[in-house]
């Protein structure tokens, strides 16, 4: 009976054993071998990767601009190796059809690397290079892990290195992710410049750090919003072109060491065909490989933006101020109750919001500027964190913008009650009468306006300084607005 139910457990263990051994395959590096999940389309790189960096939870396929990139890049390689003689066209085809694939999003979940990682990026280009090959010998008729057909350094790899295949990828996906940002911040300047429109008629007070200034239109004040957000437009597409100059064929410094001749200026051309983007090779490919200029200046762009959003935001938090006690000229949209123990309580969520994204743009600027400060000699080690802070800025700037648009622009309403109040009682339009009475004499009149409670008009006509003729020429507010 023992001996029976010995040799049942031996079967089962035996089974279970073998049923366990073909769910994974056994793939090998300069560590050792390692067992890969066998639907799994990455390899022992990969895998190793998923060990070590568990650190944000964030993964590379976070950002599907950032796949595609390494789709995009991948493929220009392939291309270039075989204009040159040293891929062949079956594996270039196996190449294209995964590349194509990952392009049009399938895949994704593949690339599971943490975007913080040791190694300037090694980790990511391996899984990129590993669910490559393998979905290319799928499309061969092959096996995943048959890489005597495909490999994923030799082939996928060829005439490349991490230094090279990781800064041009994120140059892509930023360029790839800049059109959409682009194209969010021309619809919200769209919504300023409507309002503009919408309030061109209203007369209310300009001001200077806080105080009274001159009159101005309320239409003016939203077209200066979007007209602030047009030039952020033109900065971000100034500085994109940083992002244009690439370096592959640098290989691991920039001498292009394993690369073939011809190689990187093909890639290039390719590169550009593929992204729809204007890509050159950089002319000094050392100076490239360690220099983080393309980074810098783009995120100094992005910056900029939030700085400008930020600026917005706040102008429209204290123009909505009160409604009692407050400058109240504006109404921002009621989204939600603003406290839970004030009743009636509204408060500007979107502007808030708008600000808080701003606020964690302008810290992820300074990220990249450290990062790309300490690179050390021929190679930035700090490129993962450069790629982090900057798409994590595209992409929440890219979300929030349309919020910030339709929750709380296109909702936005005047308060001409109150912005005929301020016009009538400020001293601010004193300013008109310089010319005729000189600094010394008005300063004196809107001392007195400010002592007695009286308004400019009002001690003017005492005083008889101005006949009514006079007074309408200098006065007429919607003339001192640069509009007549």
């Amino acid at each position: 009976m023992y001996r029976k139910l010995s040799l049942f457990m031996l079967v089962t263990v035996l089974l279970f054993g073998l049923s366990s051994y073909s769910q994974t395959r056994t793939e090998k590096d300069l560590l050792g071998e390692k067992q890969i999940p066998n639907d799994a389309y990455y390899g022992v790189q990969t895998a190793r990767a998923l060990e070590n960096f568990q650190v944000s939870g964030v993964k590379t396929n976070f950002y599907p601009d950032y796949v595609r990139a390494y789709a995009m890049v991948k493929l220009a390689a392939a291309r270039a190796n075989t204009d040159i003689g040293r891929m062949s066209k079956e594996k270039l085809a196996g190449i294209e059809k995964a590349c194509k694939a990952v392009m049009d999003g399938k895949y994704h979940d593949q690339f599971l690397v943490d975007l913080y990682q040791g190694g300037a990026g090694t980790s990511a280009n391996m899984n990129a290079n590993e669910v490559l090959a393998n979905i290319g010998l799928e499309m061969m008729g092959h096996k995943k892990g048959e890489y005597q057909y495909l490999e994923p350094h030799d082939d996928l790899n060829m005439g490349q290195s991490t230094n090279d295949v990781y800064p041009t990828t994120i140059h892509v996906a930023l360029l790839l992710h800049n059109d959409k940002v682009i194209a969010e911040l021309k619809l919200l300047s769209e919504a300023f410049h409507k309002k503009g429109d919408e309030f061109k008629d209203l007369l209310k007070m300009g001001r200077t750090e806080g105080q009274d200034a001159v009159p101005m239109t309320l239409g003016q004040e939203f077209h200066a919003f979007g007209a602030q957000l047009d030039a952020e437009i033109a900065g971000l597409r100034y500085c994109e072109a940083y992002l244009y100059e690439e370096n592959m064929g640098a290989t691991a410094i920039g001498t292009g060491i394993t690369a073939s001749p011809g190689y990187a200026e093909k890639c290039a051309v390719h590169l550009a065909e593929i992204t729809g983007k204007p890509m050159v090779l950089h002319p000094e490919l050392i100076a490239a490989t360690s220099s983080m200029q393309g980074f810098v200046m783009y995120s100094s762009a992005i910056k900029s933006l939030a700085v400008a959003l930020s600026k917005i935001s706040s102008d429209l938090i204290f123009l909505a101020s009160g409604p009692r006690t407050g400058i109240f000229e504006i109404n921002l949209p009621a989204l939600q109750p603003g406290s839970s123990i004030m009743p009636g309580k509204v408060n500007p969520v979107m502007p808030e919001l708008m600000n808080e994204v701003c606020y964690k743009v302008m810290g992820n600027d300074v990220t990249v500027t450290i990062a790309s400060s300490n690179g050390l000699l021929q190679l930035n080690a700090y490129e993962p964190v450069v790629a982090i802070a900057i798409m994590e800025s595209q992409a929440i700037l890219y979300k929030t913008m349309p919020l910030f648009r339709k929750n709380c622009i296109d909702g936005i309403t005047a308060n001409e009650d109150v912005l005929k109040h301020y016009i009538d009682r400020s001293v601010g339009i004193v300013t008109a009468l310089n010319p005729v009475l000189g600094y010394e004499k008005t300063t004196e009149l809107a001392k007195e306006a400010l002592e007695t409670n009286k308004g400019i008009l009002e001690l003017i006509r005492e005083k008889k300084l101005l006949t009514e003729d006079q007074i309408k020429k200098l006065l007429d507010p919607a003339a001192m607005t640069g509009q007549k």
